[in-house]
């Protein structure tokens, strides 16, 4: 079954459980909102990650993800020039069926994808969680700072979501992650990735951290 979903395409992949603030100032995401506020609770509209092109500008050309994520609106405030400031959370998955662009703002006919922690996946979430310590060691060594203390959460799918939101990488890998079939292999994915930056750390302690886990993630 699928549903219609307002979608706000972005450079920035989402995950479940990930906040994420926006800025709107444009004036079809302004009547994204206005429409939203009408609704009552949850508010909801897909993030959607642009694979070609960009997000900013009437009329901007892009190519968008297949898979994308729900942004439930959490809070709001609108400035006297018409401008939001929103906060939102990352909720459930969806895979893109079809487009429609009958409205100033694009929307989607959306299928929600299912959270399937995958074949036993306690042994390799474990491990992933000994490469996480190790990262974010090694991350506030590079010259981060200290990093914000946290809560890792244990549930297989949860962290999954948390180390994929946390990690520094390009946007490739970030919605290579978001479009895992289960945490299990999620998980499998953020082992390989967490070895390899891992050793990169350990060699060049000084890349940037970019923007770190900071509290910002929540577990829904």
């Amino acid at each position: 079954m699928t549903e219609r979903l307002a979608l706000f395409p972005l450079g920035t992949v989402l995950f479940p459980g990930l906040v994420l603030p926006l800025h709107l100032f444009e004036d079809r995401y302004r009547r994204l909102v206005s429409d939203l506020l009408d609704r009552p609770e949850p508010r909801c509209f897909g993030v959607v990650g642009i694979e070609l092109g960009h997000e900013v500008g009437e009329g901007a050309a892009h190519r968008l993800a297949e898979v994308g994520c729900v942004a439930e609106l959490r809070e709001s405030t609108q400035h006297p020039d018409g401008r939001y400031d929103i906060v939102t959370v990352g909720s459930r998955r969806f895979r893109l069926k079809e487009l429609d662009r009958s409205r100033p703002y694009l929307q989607g006919e959306v299928e929600y994808l299912p959270e399937d922690p995958g074949a036993d996946p306690w042994p390799v979430a474990r491990h992933v969680h000994r490469l996480y310590r190790l990262y974010r060691h090694r991350v506030g060594a590079s010259g981060a700072g200290r990093l914000a203390e946290e809560k890792v959460p244990a549930e297989p799918v949860a962290l999954s979501y948390m180390i994929a939101a946390s990690l520094v990488l390009d946007g490739h890998d970030k919605q290579r992650l978001l479009e895992c079939e289960d945490a299990t292999l999620r998980l499998e994915a953020e082992r390989d990735l967490l070895a390899r930056e891992n050793r990169i750390l350990e060699v060049l302690p000084m890349i940037p951290a970019g923007q770190f886990l900071d509290g910002s993630f929540h577990p829904n």
